[in-house]
Order: structure tokens, then C-alpha cells, then sequence
């Protein structure tokens, strides 16, 4: 049921976590009222598609890929840097499609994923103290007194990064770059020689045969529009509400509200509160919504959660992000998974095995282990199966450059090659051949429990 009291700035009449000490007022003022005019970043008839597809992830007929950077960076901002994110999701899509013979909604960290929470408002280095890093929307990541001042410029400046984000990607996945006789060219030159780059290529050999013959049947991109372009989604944390209130439009076709920001957004585990600003504001637009849960949620927050944001309990509607580490999942997710089944509550399980499981290297920078996270994206399918529930989806932060900031993988980074290509402004991600090693455990643990 519609809450008559919300509006889009009703989140200002409780409490905000995590938002930034804005020290000039008046500029914030007059960025949320440009953004307030600006043309909307995706449409509403998008988000509805992509809740569409959500609602068959929910009942076990498709599955979601969720993935992207950390923080997406102003100065790492370039056409190679979007595509090759896209060829890692692509080729990860394949996999997991192949492998779980069941479609796979393709959901990208992308086009807005600017701003980060922190542990601390403050950073001390070296005897100095200076407001923390809370992504490129806010403030530089330089440990500087200028570089750290929060800046609304910087909104308006992640708008229109993500406008032209969002542009390349709309016609990559709807010109021919996403066409599946492309399969070859999403192969990354630096991954292509690893083990799983090579089983990539076996697998997209035998989907490129697939395809001939289709082709010799009459069956082609002309009159099968799925094989030359695929939909794909974008989503990020909605963290810093005054630019997610100012993103906000009604629907001329129905009359709701939609965050045009993005087609999902997610609540994270600092800002889930149900009577806080995030969970206030994300209950009013007709977005699917997702809500990081650690390993201190209970059973009365997940309910209250599911109360506030899907009260009619639409399918699609909401997705818990499972986020506890590899040595918490075992004891945290059995009894939330019983709780929801026990109401009949429709809710999307998805596994984030990246933020539970990360660790500082003893050279000082923070990393996360391929082995961690494996165990802990096992752990999340065996207690579905154990529990007769349904594992929707996955969420990783992920880059298609060839980075050295997460240990392991077939590729063997180890703890001493981090310092080599260490390149993110915030949490280690996966490189594109890691992400490959995932995509195919993924698949073949499902394809050994029969479900997803």
C-alpha cells in the first residue's frame, strides 16, 4: 500500500547516515535544483523490465549477475574501461547461461556507482586528520585538505559522467557489440592465455557452431532479435540522497515515482535502518531495491525491512545482498533464509562474497582472497539447497583491467604482486580472469545441486 506522507525529499524528516558535511549550502541548493531539471538517466518502462525479469529470478527461472568497480573513478573514465567492464559481464553471462541453461538478467555496478560509505568521517595520516574519502561525487581521493572538501560540483559532474555512460552502453548492447557472434571478442587479450580464458574459448567454439547451424535453419539476428542484442541494467548503492531525491520523477503513464538515477538501487548494511533516511526514501519509488545484510541482521530486521520496502510483496520487488564472510555465512544465513520462508515473504537471495571477506595485506593494503570467496559463494548455495530455498543471484565488484588487488586465482596473484597494479580508489576488485574462475564455479556448483 502507497504511503500517502512520501514524497521525494520525505527522507529529510529522519535520521541520514553517511551523507557528507556539505560546507557550502547554498551550492548544494542550487546543484539539487539542476539536477532536478536534467533530463532522467533511464526510464520507467526500463525499470519495469527489469522487475519483470527480477520476478522469474525470484521463483528460480533466471538468475541475477550483478557486478562492477567498488567506486567508479572521474579520472579512469574512458571507452576501453566501459567496454571491457562490459566484456567481463558478457563473457561471465555466458557462462553462467550455459552452465545453468536458464536466461541470466545481467546488472551492472555502472553509471552511478560514484560515492562509498566509511567506517570512520574521519582519516588520519601521519598525525593528520582530514574527512575521509567517500567517493569521487563528494570529494578526491588525495589526502589533501583541498581534495577532501566535500563538493557538490561534483553531483552534477557524476551525473553527466553516467549520461555518457549510459550512452555507450545503450549502444553497445543494442548495436552489435552484444551480438552473440561476438562471443570471441570478449575474450581480454591478458586473459585469453590463462586456463580459463582457454575454457572460455572452448565454450564460445561450441556456441559459434550452435549459431551456424541456427543460422543454416533460418534462425538469425534479422528474425531473433535475442542473438544481436541483450538488455542490460544499471544499478548502484543510494547513498548520498540529496542527489537520488533530485533524480526522482512521477510516471506520466502511471503516476509513480522512480528514481531515474538508475534502474535498482540498494540500500547498504551502514544505512539499512528502518526508520532511516535510506529505507524512508527507497520506499516510495517503484525501483527494484536491494538491501546489503551482514551477519548482525535478525530475523525482526529483515521482516521490518521487507514490511517498509515490499509491502505487497511483489515478486522482483526486493533483493537481500548476503554480505557475512566466509566464516559467518554458515551460522547467519539459516536462520534469516527460515524467517522469510516461514512468512511467505517473495525475496530475491543474492550472495556478495566480496565485502565479509576483506583483509589487510601486510604490506598495509587492503585485498581479498579468490579462496575466501569461493568458500563463502559455496557456502550460500549448499545452505539454499539444505534450507529447499532459492540462491537468485550473485553481486561482485569486478574490472575488466588487468589489476592485481585481489589474492589468487588461476592467474596466482599473491600478496606481494598487489603493490604491482593496485589501482582502485576504495575495496579490491576482481580482474576479468578471476571473475572468469567465479563464473564457472558458480555454474558448475548449480549444475552438482540441480538448482538456482
Amino acid at each position: 500500500m502507497a504511503d500517502n506522507n512520501w514524497y521525494p525529499n520525505s527522507w529529510k524528516q529522519h535520521s541520514a547516515l553517511q551523507q557528507p558535511e556539505w560546507p557550502d549550502k547554498a551550492a548544494l541548493e542550487k546543484t539539487s535544483k539542476d539536477l532536478c531539471i536534467y533530463p532522467p538517466l533511464v526510464f520507467a518502462g526500463e525499470v519495469r523490465s527489469l522487475k519483470q525479469h527480477l520476478a522469474k529470478v525470484a521463483k528460480g527461472e533466471a538468475f541475477l549477475l550483478q557486478g562492477g568497480d567498488c567506486a567508479e573513478s572521474f579520472n579512469n573514465f574512458s571507452a576501453d574501461s566501459i567496454r571491457d567492464k562490459l566484456k567481463v559481464l558478457l563473457q561471465m553471462a555466458i557462462i553462467l547461461t550455459k552452465g545453468l541453461n536458464k536466461p541470466v538478467v545481467k546488472v551492472g555496478r555502472i553509471a552511478g556507482q560514484f560515492a562509498k560509505p566509511r567506517s570512520s568521517p574521519m582519516e588520519v595520516v601521519d598525525g593528520v586528520s582530514l574527512p575521509s574519502f567517500r567517493g569521487e561525487s563528494v570529494n578526491d581521493p588525495d589526502f589533501s585538505k583541498e581534495a577532501r572538501l566535500p563538493d557538490p560540483a561534483r553531483l552534477e559532474r557524476a551525473y553527466f559522467q553516467s549520461a555518457s555512460t549510459l550512452n555507450l552502453l545503450r549502444a553497445m548492447t543494442s548495436g552489435g557489440y552484444a551480438d552473440l557472434n561476438q562471443l570471441h571478442e570478449w575474450n581480454l587479450d591478458f586473459v585469453a592465455k590463462s586456463s580459463q580464458g582457454q575454457r572460455y574459448k572452448e565454450l564460445a567454439d561450441r556456441l559459434s557452431e550452435a549459431l551456424q547451424f541456427m543460422k543454416v535453419m533460418g534462425i538469425n539476428a534479422a528474425n531473433t532479435p535475442a542473438i544481436h542484442e541483450i538488455e542490460y541494467f544499471t544499478s548502484h548503492e543510494a547513498l548520498i540522497l540529496e542527489y537520488e531525491s533530485a533524480l526522482t520523477r512521477r510516471d506520466s503513464l502511471t503516476g509513480d515515482f522512480y528514481d531515474c538515477s538508475a534502474h535498482m538501487l540498494w540500500i547498504g548494511e551502514r544505512t539499512r535502518q528502518i526508520d532511516g533516511a535510506h529505507v524512508e526514501f527507497l520506499s516510495g519509488v517503484k525501483n527494484p531495491v536491494g538491501v546489503k545484510l551482514g551477519p548482525t541482521a535478525t530475523a525482526d530486521d529483515i521482516l521490518g525491512l521487507c514490511d517498509r520496502l515490499n509491502p505487497n510483496n511483489e515478486p522482483g520487488r526486493l533483493t537481500f545482498i548476503c554480505r557475512f564472510g566466509h566464516e559467518k555465512i554458515a551460522e547467519a544465513l539459516p536462520t534469516m533464509l527460515r524467517s522469510i520462508d516461514k512468512e511467505g515473504r517473495e525475496i530475491i537471495w543474492s550472495c556478495d562474497p566480496m565485502h565479509g571477506n576483506t583483509y589487510s595485506s601486510p604490506s598495509g593494503l587492503k585485498t581479498r582472497s579468490i579462496n575466501h570467496i569461493l568458500k563463502e559463494i559455496n557456502s550460500f548455495f549448499s545452505i539454499h539447497q539444505s534450507e529447499g530455498t532459492i540462491p537468485g543471484g550473485v553481486h561482485f565488484e569486478l574490472t575488466g583491467d588487468n589489476v592485481t588487488e585481489c589474492v589468487g586465482g588461476s592467474l596466482e596473484v599473491l600478496e606481494e604482486d598487489l603493490k604491482d597494479r593496485y589501482e582502485t580508489t576504495c575495496d579490491p576488485r576482481l580482474n576479468a580472469a578471476q571473475s572468469l574462475d567465479i563464473a564457472f564455479l558458480v555454474a558448475e556448483t548449480l549444475q552438482k545441486n540441480g538448482k538456482s
